[in-house]
Order: C-alpha cells, then sequence, then structure tokens
C-alpha cells in the first residue's frame, strides 16, 4: 500500500515540477517575438495549476524584477517528494 502511495505521490509532484517548468520555458516566448494567448484554454489550465504554488513564494522571492519564484518552487517540489516518499518507503 505504502509503494503505491509513494508512486501516486511521485507523479502528482512530477506533473507539478513539469508544469512549473512549462510556464517557465513559455514566458520567454515573447521575447522571441512569439504571443502567447492568455485565455487558451491550455494556458488558462497551466496558470490554475501553477499559481496556488508559485503566488505565495513571490512575496519572498523576487528581487527587483526577477522573479526567483519558479527555481524556489522546483528545489521545494522535489525536497517535498523525496521526504514523503521517504516517510512511506
Amino acid at each position: 500500500m505504502g509503494e503505491i502511495l509513494a508512486s501516486v505521490i511521485n507523479i502528482v509532484f512530477q506533473v507539478l515540477w513539469w508544469a512549473i517548468l512549462i510556464r517557465v520555458l513559455l514566458s520567454w516566448l515573447p521575447m522571441a517575438n512569439v504571443r502567447i494567448d492568455p485565455y487558451n484554454p491550455a494556458i488558462r489550465f497551466l496558470y490554475s495549476l501553477t499559481d496556488p504554488i508559485l503566488e505565495p513564494l513571490r512575496r519572498f522571492t523576487t528581487i527587483g524584477m526577477i522573479d526567483l519564484s519558479p527555481l524556489v518552487a522546483l528545489l521545494l517540489l522535489d525536497f517535498l517528494r523525496q521526504i514523503l516518499i521517504s516517510m512511506l518507503i
């Protein structure tokens, strides 16, 4: 039972990790003159999935115009995933 739960936790955390990474990559596209439609359902879903993680971190991780919240979120997600899985196995 613990291994199944650990697998589910691993998958959920990996999905969140990849969603944040994709959001970061998409944020760079306007610099290459590629327009991202914020009303696209896929983009809206991506933002609704990642905003609850990134928004609270922005208060503490924004330095001037540099937003480090995705980096901190990726590190925290991996750290939490490892802790939770080690407690189950």
